[in-house]
């Protein structure tokens, strides 16, 4: 009994391993984002999150906390009055040099639409808000 339990549920883990790994292989960002997006944001900055995981979130991380390669978004440095939302869409026409991290400098996102960049903004904007960054209204 213990060994056809254990091999149905090897068998099944099995399964959603290979099914997980091949929706990471195939780039299917809904197979991988399945959870309908995170809680509480406005449906601007739901689709500034998807444009975010698809773009930026390699170096800027998962809402927007960093990685190893770029710096987090959801930090003060980021808050509208250091960094306007004009900040941001500079940032991804046109890239920025280093100058609060040691991240080494952005290049331009030229696959990054004008709408997905306003979505992009009101995303990082929520983040900040919910994240106590800064007090006031998303501009979406």
């Amino acid at each position: 009994m213990r060994k056809r339990l254990w091999g149905a549920t090897g068998l099944c883990l099995i399964a959603a391993i290979s099914a997980l790994l091949l929706a990471v292989a195939c780039g299917s960002e809904e197979a991988v984002d399945s959870g309908g997006g995170s809680p509480g944001l406005s449906s601007a900055a739901r689709e500034g999150e998807t444009a975010f995981n698809r773009s930026c979130a390699v170096c800027h991380g998962m809402e927007a906390m960093g990685t190893q390669a770029g710096p987090p978004l959801v930090d003060a440095i980021y808050r509208p009055g250091h960094h306007p939302d004009v900040s941001f869409r500079n940032a991804v026409k046109n890239g920025v040099i280093a100058h609060h991290w040691n991240f080494g400098h952005m290049p331009p996102q030229p696959g990054v639409s004008d709408d997905d960049i306003e979505k992009l903004i009101c995303y990082v904007r929520e983040l900040q808000i919910a994240g106590g960054i800064y007090e006031g209204e998303a501009p979406c």
